[in-house]
């Protein structure tokens, strides 16, 4: 960002930077199928996937068409028992509730076989993805997705719910609704944004600040519900987005149904959506468990391979894993071991996985290269997922391995924390941070700005509490200032704080909330240990 106007357009983001929706192909062909449907008192079953991209986009298709149309229904697929996608028991439970039409969001792009099956029952689709296509597109009505080879549209990095907010968009200008009436609705936009990691850079940061102005303004009453059992009173940002809200509404669909996030995100009563928002919390909870349960299980896993240090790529399986969490186990071990990971379980007669990797690593080209041995896959560059044959799980693992082996650089091993600029803690005042929270949302594209600075010294409050968080106070010499800090998952450094003076840390600056009062904190992501006290 190098002009006057570049600058402006980045701190001061404008609804007119949004681009036209009909750019996007067949955007004319999926608003007119709407409007026939509408006008001719047909049957609309919105339909999505169960995760929080999937959940918001169906959410706001639905709020919006309700305005216009009464005969409309939505569908989340059972993660159990239909899997990821577009399913023949949701086809046939929209043909036996007479619906003609089904407008499918953050999925559908590779179910041309299930779309070519719905029309033997006489249901046309509308497909609202963001996904890769596969080599064929589907035989539907309409198929938006930017990442379509012929589609012009010019930003390509929409979230499944973005690809439908540009739907609704679309309609409203084809009604004269004014942007004002949809525009409430960015704020399940933003949620997606933050949910899914897409770039925050585009027509994404225009939708999410928005959409975070929304959430904080006024937050609808399932979002508030959600807050209010989280306990959260301050002013919320993306990172709030990703770990208060999204875990909280993908509970639902990783332990019950996918169905209640949307009830709870539709819901115009505020007690409905409060013993929905306690509901979804409790399953958040016993999320927490089976996550941690079986990320130990995993990491033991782990410990007993003795070629694991030889190999680049991490393959689990274990057939009595939950399939609600272990995209967040394949999240933890990537992480922990900078590898790009598959957590597998046994769904069915299949055996099921979720797929994450490391920074600057397409895991769906590797996971691309084994779809001889794959029944099913999709995703992106940094998270898919897949269904084989349980027998073929060894053949997966050694020809994932083999891929990763022959295109991972070395770089994307190592645990690596990009600095954005060296500061002296004297640096931090109250008007600082307020600039830098004009950088906001921040995500993918526009990441969290990292410090470091050098020499400071722990005041001798050190303390490790919850599971290994190191807690701080530290001062820089000259300085009367002390700053708290956290370090998540870094209490061993606890001893040598005590035995050293000087350390060296890389941080981000936020705001912390406790017992209503609000201190600028550091989280920070490293600390090295430079000499001893003298």
């Amino acid at each position: 960002i190098k002009t006057f106007d570049e600058a402006k357009a980045f701190f001061r983001p404008s609804l007119d930077m949004l681009h036209d929706p009909f750019l996007m192909k067949d955007m004319d062909k999926a608003v007119s199928r709407i409007e026939q449907a509408v006008q001719q008192r047909e049957k609309i079953l919105v339909y999505g996937d169960y995760d929080v991209d999937g959940t918001s986009a169906v959410a706001l298709v639905y709020l919006f068409l309700k305005g216009i149309h009464d005969r409309l229904d939505y569908y989340i697929p059972d993660r159990y028992a239909e899997g990821y996608g577009i399913s023949r028991k949701g086809i046939d439970h929209a043909a036996a509730s007479n619906v003609t039409l089904i407008i499918a969001l953050d999925c559908g792009i590779k179910a041309a076989d299930m779309i070519d099956y719905a029309a033997t029952k006489g249901i046309d689709f509308i497909v609202c993805d963001h996904h890769l296509p596969g080599k064929v597109i589907p035989d539907a009505v309409a198929v938006l997705d930017p990442k379509r080879p012929d589609c012009p549209y010019p930003f390509k990095e929409l979230p499944g719910c973005g690809i439908g907010f540009k739907l609704v968009q679309a309609m409203a200008q084809e009604r004269k609704i004014p942007f004002g009436e949809v525009e409430p609705l960015l704020d399940l936009a933003a949620i997606a944004i933050g949910a899914d990691i897409v770039p925050i850079t585009g027509e994404n940061r225009v939708l999410a600040w928005y959409g975070m102005k929304h959430l904080n303004s006024a937050p609808r009453p399932g979002i508030k519900a959600i807050l209010d059992v989280a306990g959260v009173t301050k002013e919320l940002s993306i990172t709030d987005v990703v770990f208060v809200i999204a875990p909280r509404i993908n509970a639902a669909g990783r332990i019950k149904s996918g169905r209640q996030a949307v009830e709870l995100m539709v819901t115009e009563c505020p007690d409905q959506a409060k013993d929905n928002g306690t509901g979804i919390n409790n399953y958040n909870m016993e999320r927490k468990k089976l996550d941690e349960s079986i990320t130990e299980e995993a990491m033991a896993m782990i410990g007993r391979d003795e070629g694991f240090e030889n190999r680049k790529s991490v393959v689990l399986y274990h057939p009595d894993w939950h399939k609600g969490v272990i995209g967040i186990v394949a999240s933890r071990i990537a992480d922990r071991f900078h590898r790009p990971t598959v957590v597998l379980t046994r769904s069915g007669a299949q055996a099921c996985g979720s797929a994450r990797s490391v920074k600057g690593f397409d895991v769906y080209q590797a996971i691309s290269s084994c779809e001889y041995l794959l029944s099913q896959f999709g995703g992106h560059m940094y998270a898919a997922g897949m269904t084989l044959d349980p027998e073929k799980v060894d053949a997966f693992r050694d020809r994932f391995e083999q891929a990763v082996s022959e295109t991972i650089p070395e770089s994307c091993m190592t645990r690596q924390i990009e600095i954005d600029a060296e500061i002296r803690l004297g640096d931090i005042t109250d008007k600082f941070f307020s600039i830098l929270k004009q950088f906001e949302p921040f995500g993918p594209g526009n990441d969290l700005p990292v410090f470091r600075t050098d020499k400071v010294r722990d005041s001798g409050f050190a303390r490790v509490v919850g599971k290994n968080h190191l807690k701080v106070s530290i001062y820089e010499q000259g300085i009367a200032r002390k700053f708290n800090g956290i370090a998540f998952r870094q209490g061993e450094v606890f001893d040598d704080l005590r035995d050293h003076s000087d350390i060296d840390v890389c941080y981000h600056i936020e705001e912390n909330t406790f017992r209503e009062h609000t201190s600028l904190q550091l989280n920070i992501k490293d600390i090295r240990v430079k000499q001893k006290a003298s």
